[in-house]
């Protein structure tokens, strides 16, 4: 169909929905929003403070991630809530959850009166699942999808209705430069010891599969005018393989490419 190469790791339908997407998000943040971004990536240099899974170390990752996102850290408040936890998935609609569907983050945005005046106060609230502090890879993730909530439903930018809002927010990580993380945890492989048995097991977070973000991740190196950027090295080796093909596909199909200008 439309005579594309059968080398594009994703379907038509997602590779159109991924550029679309892109213009969408271009048209609420403007397109400097992701040719400005700091591609972050698992290093020391991006995160060189020393990470423990202690309150202090979580907050340190938090803060950092907030400031790669050009978030207001003052803003939030920041809780982790553990596994039995379920009260908080009850009430609220904007989680993502693993195979097992408990929510690995929250996002909170509420009203509050202000008791001593008429004021309205607004009140946003991250909440981490304790089991994610165990992966700095997938708490960076789950934070910056998070975070994404505080910019498009926080920020009034999108409604919490709209039929893909979780889709586009794992896209909003890649346009802002996180897509390293969320893309290398949207299947995530551990080795488990139970007694005496030993094995495998795979836990998904977000809503894109890794097809789609290694799509996204190479239509974000173009537009960027990034050739062979180096951070490519430090996506999972399915991801690797998925941008390389989405790449080679693109380079070799210009006239699919995105608007030249900026948009907004």
């Amino acid at each position: 169909m439309f005579g594309f190469s059968p080398n594009l790791p994703v379907s038509d339908e997602q590779r159109i929905w991924t550029e679309q997407g892109f213009k969408r998000l271009e048209k609420l943040l403007g397109r400097h929003r992701m040719l400005d971004a700091k591609v972050v990536k698992p290093t020391a240099e991006d995160f060189p403070d020393p990470y423990n899974k202690s309150p202090e170390a979580v907050e340190k990752l938090f803060s950092r991630v907030c400031a790669y996102m050009r978030i207001d850290r003052s803003r939030i408040e920041l809780e982790i809530f553990q596994d039995e936890t379920e009260e908080l998935r009850e009430i609220v609609p904007h989680w993502r959850g693993d195979g097992e569907a408990r929510a690995a983050g929250l996002y909170v945005h509420a009203y509050e009166q202000n008791r001593a005046s008429s004021d309205e106060e607004s009140c946003v609230v991250v909440a981490i699942r304790s089991t994610m502090l165990r992966d700095p890879m997938s708490l960076v993730a789950t934070v910056a999808h998070e975070l994404g909530h505080v910019i498009l439903l926080g920020g009034e930018l999108m409604k919490s209705t709209t039929p893909d809002h979780e889709p586009m927010t794992d896209l909003l990580t890649v346009f802002l430069g996180l897509g390293i993380f969320t893309a290398n945890s949207a299947a995530r492989f551990k080795q488990f010891r139970e007694d005496r048995k030993i094995g495998w097991s795979m836990q998904r977070l977000g809503y894109l599969p890794e097809p789609v973000f290694g799509y996204a991740l190479a239509r974000f190196a173009i537009e960027r005018g990034e050739n062979k950027p180096e951070w490519t090295r430090h996506l999972s080796s399915n991801v690797r393989s998925d941008f390389k093909r989405s790449k080679r596909w693109l380079e070799e199909n210009p006239q699919y490419g995105m608007l030249a200008n900026p948009i907004g």
